[in-house]
């Protein structure tokens, strides 16, 4: 006769001593690896249970798969912080957790003031088999029509209000930070194109907008 399975009881909370960090269903965290030369996993943990003595804790999670797990692999939109929250779900010893992690909407990631080690963002859901995503489409931005990269510098067309590389403008990071005013092609008139000036010896409080993470 088989040995019954010893019941296990669900846990509202846990702290992992090695990192004495308290988790429960809903957080976030980074977990180990099984290749040490591999960063950390991220996933969002579903459940927490432990057996009757309250040892052997396993926690319940859904993985984020990094840009380069995913069957299409990092495309040059993908942020170096982007996660995608995907439909693989697995069961994991708590001891595998190396710390507690934030993953932000793509919007309030933008709006931080800094970008901590922690911090990730999470734009798109991936399903594991086909490798969809959802949603399947975004704004794309810029003369190359690629959807935003919180990591790169971009410049607003006051015309237009889109947003563009300073590589797609043919023009340095350094330069568009100096411009003072800027219309794309689209928009720019004669009396406009004069105000594309650069000015290197002072920077104006007014000055375009720029689009960049700030670390």
């Amino acid at each position: 006769m088989a040995k019954a399975k010893a019941p296990r009881r669900t846990l509202e909370s846990y702290t992992v001593k090695p990192i004495n960090k308290t988790i429960k269903p809903g957080d976030c965290v980074l977990m180990r690896p099984s290749d040490p030369r591999k960063p950390s996993y991220v996933a969002k943990i579903e459940r927490i249970e432990a057996d009757a003595r309250g040892a052997n804790v396993k926690v319940h999670v859904r993985w984020y798969y990094r840009p380069e797990e995913s069957i299409g692999g990092r495309r040059q939109f993908h942020g170096s912080k982007e996660v995608f929250l995907s439909d693989h779900y697995d069961v994991q010893s708590a001891d595998t957790i190396e710390g507690k992690c934030t993953v932000h909407s793509f919007k309030s990631y933008t709006k931080l003031d800094a970008v901590g080690n922690e911090d990730f963002f999470c734009r798109f859901e991936y399903n594991s088999t086909t490798g969809a995503f959802n949603p399947d489409r975004v704004a794309v931005y810029c003369k190359c029509e690629m959807p935003y990269n919180p990591d790169d510098l971009m410049v607003q067309c006051e015309g237009c209000s889109d947003w563009f590389h300073p590589a797609c403008l043919e023009m340095t990071a350094e330069e568009a930070k100096k411009l003072e005013h800027f219309f794309c092609e689209s928009c720019s008139s004669e009396s406009q194109k004069l105000q594309n000036s650069l000015n290197a010896s002072r920077l104006s409080d007014t000055k375009v907008d720029t689009k960049r993470r700030r670390r």
